[in-house]
């Protein structure tokens, strides 16, 4: 989505949203953006439990991860769920946010698909392989294929890019496209490293169809800096209706949720 239809998008958006209620923290209107799939099913549970205890939570689904951060700085969002804390922190270094992290969500393990291989090791020379065009996850993206052993990385950290690529035996071709245009790419690449939430909604499973994921389970959901967060403006982080959000979304029926629903694809980080 380009840097105009991302304006659009945002403008819709706002237009679209009623402003939440001027009363208390049990009866305003939450509005909540969220990435489609498994997010946005994760969250339609915690407002269904919430209605049960007076909070009203208006769900958001929002495909290109630019804007969810935009309207939360904007006012056009109380809280957004879709991202990990190094794309958090990478997007207020560069665009000044005063957004913050409530608390962990769930580990959706990124994963190295392909429709034309079986094995990591069939790759050809010169393959062209898709990963997610912004800085963070791009960065995941080539450390995942420097654990296949396909690449070697002179620079790991959070923000690495293709110039920090110090060995490519293998010539890859690096193709970086938008993150939710990377499932529809895959008859047009070799393999595609696909974050979880967009492999989710194209029915694909890390644990199932990846020829490599990162690792998944539990206990690495908990540590791993990859897991997702719940972030709201740095003004409202001591909120009422804040606590009672990360509480609602921490409890036992969410959690339960989670690990019943996904099979043991995605993780609570909680």
């Amino acid at each position: 989505m380009n840097r105009l239809s991302r304006t659009a998008a945002l403008a819709a958006l706002a237009a679209s949203l009623v402003l939440p209620s001027a009363a208390g923290a049990q009866t305003k209107e939450l509005r909540i953006g969220v990435t489609p799939g498994p997010h946005a099913q994760i969250m339609d549970q915690v407002a269904a439990l919430a209605a049960k205890r007076g909070l009203t939570i208006k769900v958001i689904e929002i495909s290109d991860y630019a804007v969810p951060n935009q309207a939360l700085d904007a006012g056009d969002l109380e809280a957004n769920s879709f991202q990990n804390q190094p794309y958090l922190d990478d997007q207020i270094k560069n665009r000044g946010y005063k957004i913050v992290s409530l608390g962990k969500t769930i580990l959706l393990p990124m994963g190295i698909y392909s429709r034309k291989i079986k094995h990591i090791t069939d790759l050809r020379d010169g393959a062209i392989i898709g990963v997610p065009n912004d800085p963070t996850n791009e960065a995941r993206a080539l450390k995942l294929l420097q654990s296949a052993k396909l690449i070697k990385l002179r620079n790991a950290s959070f923000t690495a890019g293709i110039a920090d690529i110090s060995d490519n035996p293998k010539h890859l071709v690096i193709r970086e496209l938008n993150a939710a245009q990377l499932p529809r790419s895959l008859d047009d690449v070799d393999a595609a490293c696909i974050n979880g939430n967009y492999a989710a909604t194209a029915g694909l499973a890390p644990n199932r169809d990846a020829l490599v994921a990162e690792g998944g389970g539990v206990g690495e959901a908990l540590h791993s800096p990859y897991s997702n967060v719940i972030a709201v403006r740095a003004a409202d982080k001591d909120a009422a209706w804040a606590k009672q959000l990360v509480a609602l979304y921490h409890s036992t029926e969410i959690r339960g949720f989670i690990l019943r629903h996904f099979g043991g694809t995605i993780f609570p980080a909680f």
